[in-house]
């Protein structure tokens, strides 16, 4: 038996059991999912009240005279309606911040990535790498080849990462979109060349956006061996002199630990003439994309690895599936709870109504025909609360996309985005339907199984 209806049925009667019930399964995912998620309380509390304002009219003016076992049912499916909302709510707004996350990369990732499945570099001549550059649906392809090295700026040092690129990068990515600074996107100019570095990156160097110094490299010799008693020639020293910008991709990985220059550059300080890490591509508008990427990888065979934008992410993006996952799992175990209240109206349902099965029984009906009445009302509570729910469910996140109803800071800019990112995808929609109904169905056999075969015997 539900407990809470237990209690109600015990020290409660009439309306205050309505409302005592009303209270318990809008309130109780609150309570489970805690304090920190106030956004989340913010959204139930006028539902609440406009359910309460409903029953009140509905139990004292339309009706004077009113089932409480109804009523009870109006609540458990009120129960699922809440908790369905809460999982269409809660799955878009992290896949608001998936896809926030994707727009970062963006700006720095290329659509496409080759890199050799074994070792750091390949040559640039190689014949696959040159069959793929000419594939009709590639726009730019762009070189490049990248390493760690020390970077030395007064007195300051730290390790980097140096990407070497090619003049056309800002034509691969939407390198420019973050540039801050007063000059332009800029590798080299004659025989200078230019360092681009995160902007973190530039903090933790002191350099800012323009360094009137040029910044000391220091890469260690893939050949020879080193003298100990002069570990200075064991490196190869440059300078990359500043083009008054630095990029922020508002990811640390890229922003504390990237230099931007010539591949040319990057070619001699890590001796690495006719070499590639890797072949960064983007395909022209309208391609399609999968298609693509399957001749891609087809043509790389088992030398090398073609990577989309997820793929080069992928530690980040799985992270975000497992929290997405847990979410998932976490509000399914409030819907069952709130769908105890099922099990507990059709328990009172099939009391009540025991006169009338015997009636039907006189006319002829089995016990079969009599339990499907009663499991086709509990999946109907059921189904038309997940519709309710996902309708409501839907009806928010619009209004958060298009308003911004709930903030993710107090202050504007503290925040990437001001407001909590939404996106509804229409797999989940699907996932949430199925995974109420299939919630809902097991909770309405149980009690049909359990008092059909022990309160309807004869």
């Amino acid at each position: 038996m539900n407990l809470p209806l237990y209690i109600a049925n015990r020290y409660l009667n009439g309306f205050y059991t309505g409302l005592f019930l009303l209270i318990v399964n809008l309130f109780l995912p609150v309570i489970l999912l805690g304090l920190k998620d106030v956004w989340f309380l913010l959204l139930l509390i006028p539902l609440c009240y406009l359910l309460a304002l409903f029953l009140v009219v509905y139990f004292f003016i339309l009706k004077k005279s009113v089932n409480v076992i109804n009523l009870i049912s109006a609540i458990s499916m009120a129960g699922v309606a809440v908790s369905t909302m809460a999982l269409v709510v809660t799955l878009s707004v992290f896949n608001g911040f998936s896809d926030l996350v994707a727009s970062l990369f963006t700006a720095f990732d290329p659509q496409i990535e080759i890199t050799p499945v074994k070792g750091k570099t390949a040559p640039a001549d190689d014949p696959i790498l040159t069959e793929i550059k000419a594939l009709p649906q590639v726009a730019v392809a762009t070189e490049c080849v990248e390493d760690q090295a020390l970077a030395v700026y007064n007195g300051r040092q730290t390790m980097v990462r140096i990407k070497g690129v090619e003049d056309n990068f800002d034509e691969l990515t939407h390198i420019r979109d973050i540039l801050w600074g007063q000059g332009t996107f800029e590798l080299h100019a004659a025989d200078l060349h230019y360092g681009i570095l995160g902007k973190r990156l530039a903090e933790a160097l002191g350099t800012g956006a323009y360094f009137e110094s040029p910044i000391q490299i220091y890469a260690p010799r893939r050949e020879g061996q080193l003298d100990m008693s002069d570990p200075t020639e064991g490196f190869v020293q440059d300078e990359l002199y500043s083009p008054s910008v630095v990029f922020e991709v508002m990811q640390s990985k890229y922003d504390s630990n990237y230099i931007l220059t010539s591949i040319g550059f990057a070619r001699r300080i890590f001796f690495r003439q006719g070499e590639i890490s890797s072949l960064e591509l983007r395909l022209k508008p309208g391609s399609d994309f999968e298609k693509t990427k399957a001749e891609i990888r087809r043509l790389c065979g088992t030398e090398y690895k073609a990577l989309d934008r997820y793929e080069q992410q992928e530690d980040t993006f799985r992270i975000m599936k497992i929290e997405k996952f847990i979410a998932y799992i976490f509000l399914t175990f409030i819907l069952v709870v709130a769908c105890f209240n099922i099990i507990g109206s059709l328990s009172m349902l099939i009391i009540d109504k025991k006169d009338n099965v015997q009636t039907l029984r006189n006319l002829g009906a089995t016990d079969r025909n009599i339990a499907r009445i009663f499991l086709y009302e509990g999946r109907m509570i059921a189904a038309v609360g997940a519709v309710i729910g996902i309708s409501v469910g839907l009806l928010l996140c619009w209004e958060q996309q298009q308003f911004g109803i709930i903030a993710l800071g107090s202050s504007e800019g503290a925040f990437i985005v001001n407001t909590y990112p939404v996106s509804v995808h229409p797999w989940d929609i699907v996932i949430v339907f199925f995974t109420v109904l299939a919630v809902g169905f097991v909770a309405t056999w149980y009690p049909v199984r359990y008092f059909t075969k022990r309160l309807l015997k004869d």
